[in-house]
């Protein structure tokens, strides 16, 4: 396998003593074996590790289960059932979900355990620093590309995935608690070439839950994606810290608007051109 087989005594040690699991980490991965070993060893805080394999061709099985017994294999089309897959096969009180390409520090380990151990709320926000390649990506994070919090960690039953193909509806129940203060890290991408590779596939998976939902709307209406006044026009996409932080790039600043704006372009066009290609948009 990838990694060595993880001992039950290297897990977190928080089950209760009539065999009670407190908390559950979930990684869902396909095809992941460049990283899923890193992935999966910075999670032996848990008690429990569950990998959910989708479609998996490459030696992932093997490297999941140098780290876990608990494998759910199978194929799935959407987010949300293969989501389900993992949940309903996790034994803990809480559920953390990470994907492969995270990175749990081991701060971050810490404090999920603790508040895991201690919250009355039913889910927490966990913050998240996004990387492209190694450069810090913090602020303007849409839907479509990296997220600045997600709601990571959760009691069972409190989080329902949606049906969509992209970014999948998050239905949540009973009460959020304090955002974690550790920062998640999420490499995004390894460049921007790789970016744009995924937002066309997300565009054409989205044509495709548009065209199921029976309202895929005008061409006017879709090519409206691309207008930068029909949203917040704020400053996006800073490489580093942020503004009046300090910036590892000697304070330089990506022309953020304009990029904004190509990308959203981009976004537009192809919907409109998966639209048409089913026939679908005229």
């Amino acid at each position: 396998g990838g990694g060595a087989p993880v001992a039950a005594s290297r897990r977190g040690g928080m089950s209760a003593a009539d065999g009670t699991v407190l908390l559950s980490a979930l990684v869902v991965a396909h095809d992941e074996e460049a990283q899923l070993a890193d992935c999966l060893a910075r999670l032996d805080f848990a008690d429990e590790l569950v990998v959910v394999l989708d479609r998996c061709r490459d030696r992932s099985r093997d490297i999941a289960l140098g780290f876990t017994p608990h494998i759910v294999e199978g194929a799935w089309e959407r987010e949300g059932p293969r989501r389900h897959a993992g949940i309903d096969a996790c034994r803990g009180t809480w559920i953390v979900e990470i994907d492969a390409d995270e990175r749990v520090s081991p701060a971050l380990g810490g404090e999920i355990c603790d508040v895991a151990k201690s919250s009355d709320a039913a889910w927490h926000l966990i913050p998240v620093d996004n990387y492209i390649g190694d450069r810090l990506v913090r602020w303007g994070w849409g839907a479509s590309f990296g997220k600045g919090a997600y709601a990571g960690l959760y009691r069972a039953g409190a989080k329902r995935w949606g049906d969509q193909r992209v970014h999948p509806a998050v239905a949540l129940s009973g009460q959020q608690g304090a955002t974690l203060t550790n920062r998640l890290v999420h490499r995004v991408d390894r460049n921007v070439s790789e970016m744009l590779a995924r937002l066309d596939r997300y565009s054409t998976a989205h044509a495709r839950d548009l065209r199921d939902s029976g309202d895929i709307g005008s061409y006017r209406r879709n090519l409206r994606r691309i207008d930068p006044r029909s949203r917040n026009n704020q400053p996006t996409f800073y490489f580093g810290h942020g503004p009046g932080q300090g910036s590892p790039l000697d304070g330089k600043i990506c022309n953020h608007k304009r990029f904004r704006t190509a990308v959203r372009c981009l976004h537009g066009v192809y919907v409109c051109s998966a639209l048409r290609r089913t026939g679908r948009l005229v």
